[in-house]
This record gives structure tokens, C-alpha cells and sequence, in this order.
């Protein structure tokens, strides 16, 4: 099976052929280090989420999405809600043929001690990064305007 794309701010994009796609994503902090996964979709790390239910809210989204990307169980008092991105040149091609234009809503959290943490099988790794270490990921296109946000210092900006 091929791997997903990832698109922003590229002309080249694929046009979306399906309904926008709307997710949420959180940035998990321990010890001032952040928790990304490697995914197996891409070979390419991201934090952690994915996509919303019809039947949930946005919150149970990113509290499933960790439970089943992490193993972790996260309380809903210890999530703060940071800011939706809903740049139109967010496009994800995946291998079935879907193209998606993707809205993430993405939330934070602190953990207070070091956690014990489960690979899904969309995942081959989990692992904490500080911020100097993130500039030497490939991570997926998608998530780089969450770090020109949260991360500005460490987002090289493409020539």
C-alpha cells in the first residue's frame, strides 16, 4: 500500500474530493519534552490525534485519539484548548484515493509524571522531543503551522 501525503502552503496540492475533515490534535508536554508518534501511514512524525466522530465533541475526540494512540487516559480538566487551524491549503492524499482538507482543533496537556506509553498499529514509535530535537524530524507538512505557532524558534521556514 503506498504512504499518506501531506500539503501546506503548496501550490502543487492535490484538489480535496471529499467533505472537509475536522480532528483534533494535542500536544502532550512531560519534563519540557513534547510527544510526537512515527507514523506508519508515512514513515514521518506528528503529534498526537486524528479524526472527529459525528458523535462526539472535539474534547472526546482528543481524549479517544490519545487512548488509542498512546495508551494514555487523559482527564478533561488537564486539557486547554490553544487554537483552531483551518488554513485551506492543509491537504492530506492518502494511498485510497481520499484527498482531504484538514481542520485541526489542538489542545494541550502537561503531564505530571513520567507516563508508560502503547504503540497503536498506526504507530511504529512514540517518543518525547524537546524543542531544539524538533528541528531535526521529518515531521508531516500538515502539522508544521502547529510548530510556527508553539514552536516558532525551532520552524525553519522553506526558501
Amino acid at each position: 500500500m503506498g504512504k499518506a501525503k501531506f500539503y501546506y502552503k503548496n501550490n502543487n496540492a492535490p484538489k480535496p474530493n471529499t467533505p472537509n475533515h475536522i480532528g483534533a490534535t494535542i500536544l502532550i508536554f512531560n519534563k519540557g519534552k513534547v510527544l510526537l508518534e512515527s507514523r506508519t501511514d508515512s514513515d514521518r512524525w506528528a503529534f498526537i490525534g486524528g479524526g472527529l466522530f459525528l458523535t462526539e465533541t472535539l474534547m472526546e475526540c482528543v481524549i479517544r485519539e490519545t487512548k488509542e494512540e498512546t495508551g494514555l487516559q487523559l482527564q478533561e480538566h488537564a486539557i486547554v484548548f490553544k487554537k483552531l487551524f483551518d488554513d485551506p491549503s492543509i491537504i492530506i492524499e492518502y494511498p485510497d484515493g481520499n484527498i482531504i482538507r484538514s481542520m485541526m482543533a489542538v489542545y494541550q496537556t502537561e503531564l505530571k509524571e513520567e507516563p508508560t506509553l502503547q504503540c497503536s498499529e498506526e504507530s511504529k514509535e512514540l517518543r518525547f522531543f524537546t524543542p531544539d530535537e524538533l528541528k531535526t524530524i521529518n515531521i508531516v507538512e500538515t502539522h508544521k503551522p502547529i510548530l510556527e505557532e508553539f514552536f516558532p524558534e525551532v520552524f525553519i521556514k522553506e526558501q
